[in-house]
């Protein structure tokens, strides 16, 4: 973890990273990124999947039957309230799948003493990964120490538990220099992912977004496309332009077309070689 920056000197760092990040966000992906992500198998692309199911009504049944899902189609997670932590810890007890929550959501507007005693209640709940909602309205007022600060309250806690923080930038709010600020200054907190979305606060991932993302924290961190991503294609995209992990209510879906896609390109492929 590197020591705590100044205002100037994140300024500087969002500086720098500007230029690059807007070509980023312009360009449009690679035939070779497209192919890459299209011929990733059906599990390597299900273990990329946060199994989302963030709405206020849900009960019991359905967190449960999340769960079910998570198991048998290999997601890396589920992604739920905290007041589902508990419920989700048990049902996945002995598989591969972990269970992530939230942090200050969907506003992200708590305060950060807040956010880290949410935090250190869900994993003591047993949680692995939180994905946390940085305050949007101080990023805007280019207030990056306090934000800094928002982001390090949960950074630090997970990270003495050996736990996975996220941070959703919120992307359709901000404006690309301040998308660049967020990824920065998150890189900086020590978070582990920045993330596009809550899917409550307007629009949700683009692929300019994941590109520009990616170019700010580079390969070490670990870029969450949410919001929107619900079919084979739309995740193909996201994985080209950079997305490490995709968070979805549609994980069931997009497997279930990527597998169709797979099997009806493997029936080419052999109807090929006949002829």
């Amino acid at each position: 973890m590197s020591t705590q920056p100044t205002q100037s000197s994140l300024e500087v760092l969002i500086e720098q990273a500007l230029p690059a990040a807007l070509r980023a966000a312009q360009s449009e992906a690679s035939s070779t990124d497209s192919e890459a992500a299209s011929v990733l198998t059906t599990a390597q692309v299900a273990a990329m999947i946060d199994h989302t199911l963030l709405k206020p009504d849900a009960g019991v049944a359905q967190i449960r039957q999340l769960c079910v899902e998570a198991i048998d189609y290999g997601f890396a997670s589920v992604c739920v309230h905290p007041t589902w932590v508990a419920t989700c810890v048990e049902a996945l007890a002995g598989t591969p799948v972990k269970t992530c929550t939230v942090i200050g959501f969907p506003q992200g507007a708590t305060l950060a003493s807040v956010k880290a005693t949410e935090t250190t209640e869900v994993l003591n709940l047993g949680a692995q990964e939180v994905d946390m909602v940085l305050n949007v309205g101080r990023l805007k007022d280019r207030d990056y120490l306090l934000v800094y600060a928002d982001i390090a309250s949960v950074a630090h806690v997970a990270q003495a538990e050996g736990a996975v923080a996220k941070v959703i930038i919120e992307t359709a709010l901000l404006t690309d220099e301040e998308k660049v600020a967020a990824c920065i200054i998150a890189q900086q907190a020590g978070a582990h992912f920045v993330k596009t979305s809550t899917g409550f606060n307007g629009g949700g991932a683009t692929a300019a977004d994941i590109r520009l993302m990616r170019q700010v924290v580079g390969p070490e961190m670990g870029v969450k496309a949410s919001g929107g991503v619900r079919t084979a294609l739309d995740a193909i995209n996201m994985i080209a332009a950079g997305a490490t992990r995709i968070g979805t209510s549609g994980g069931v879906r997009i497997v279930q077309d990527w597998a169709a896609r797979a099997n009806a390109n493997d029936h080419q492929a052999s109807a090929g070689e006949t002829y």
